[in-house]
């Protein structure tokens, strides 16, 4: 069926007003776009790691999620939901049990690249019928901005500040859907948000009624520890895309392809320019560290239109 945004947008919603989420965030714009993507029959069970989605959206006796809900700790999301995906076969083959539901997980980007990474490795060797939605907002943002592995290069965090000594975070951001690909699950794919959601949307609907393990990495700004005006989340997604820090990409059971490629490749600076953690290298001295930005973003696109089989 083609993707229509005003049908789309009439469904109930699963992930109710009311939650604690801050203005201007990704995250919840994740959950609910993640969400719709449910056949209306169809149940889901939820479970989200420790993150600021599962503070502000799930405070006893309090919750915002109209499915089962089961909050995990910060570091076995992938364990947990492997559990009940298990039992619920296991009630299936037993005639206990005959509605039909489906099994999804978040993760900020702590919980999933850092913390959680061992217990979502394994939930996807072993292929369990779930999804995996890891809502990448670049560092632990619920305990005060600290830097993780999904954290960019030289971005300021209270764990690599920028200084005298410091330039920001040293090391460039680990390619987690790249890793999820290698475990050669049915689906993988990268999103953010752009235009109408379309591409998410449809993304999200392929991973939940494809067979077997799905992950799905969705960039989800936060402005707080980005420091943007709340307003231009939606323009600091499409800048992301069209300077290709953030491809859009999907790993259909091993064949890459490629979901979007801008007409004109802007530079990077059109992604840092509004954000105040990256407000240190436009100082003059500092535009050496913009150009390696650069050769990363370029190195990494290169790499990727080879894998989808696309003209570099």
């Amino acid at each position: 069926m083609a993707y229509n945004l005003k049908e789309q947008m009439n469904k109930p919603e699963r992930l109710s007003g009311g939650h604690r989420m801050c203005a201007g965030c990704g995250a919840p714009i994740a959950v609910r776009t993640m969400l719709r993507a449910l056949k209306p029959e169809d149940k889901a069970t939820i479970v989200s790691a420790t993150s600021c989605l599962e503070v502000s959206t799930f405070l006893y006796p309090y919750t915002a999620w109209k499915d089962s809900f089961i909050h995990t700790a910060f570091e076995n999301a992938g364990a947990t939901m492997s559990g009940v995906e298990g039992a619920y076969n296991a009630l299936r083959r037993k005639g206990k049990l005959d509605e039909t539901y489906k099994f999804i997980a978040f993760g900020g980007d702590g919980g999933t690249y850092d913390i959680g990474f061992q217990s979502l490795s394994g939930a996807m060797e072993r292929n369990h019928d779930m999804v995996y939605v890891c809502y990448d907002n670049g560092a632990y943002m619920n305990t005060g901005i600290q830097r993780s592995s999904a954290t960019p290069k030289y971005a300021d965090t209270t764990t690599t500040p920028i200084g005298s000594e410091s330039s920001g975070k040293i090391q460039p951001r680990k390619d987690m859907a790249a890793i999820m690909a290698a475990h050669n699950i049915p689906y993988a794919a990268q999103t953010t948000f752009m235009g109408n959601m379309k591409d998410m949307h449809e993304k999200a609907e392929k991973a939940i009624y494809t067979k077997g393990a799905a992950y799905l990495n969705v960039m989800a700004p936060c402005p707080r520890g980005w420091r943007y005006d709340e307003s231009k989340l939606m323009e600091i997604c499409k800048a992301a895309v069209d300077t290709c820090y953030w491809p859009c990409f999907e790993v259909i059971n091993g064949e890459w392809k490629l979901s979007y490629r801008p007409k004109e490749k802007l530079p990077i600076e059109e992604f840092l320019k509004s954000q105040g953690r990256f407000k240190h290298l436009f100082k003059p001295e500092n535009k050496h560290l913009i150009e390696e930005m650069q050769k990363e973003v370029d190195r990494r696109w290169n790499e990727l239109l080879k894998k989808c089989g696309e003209e570099v």
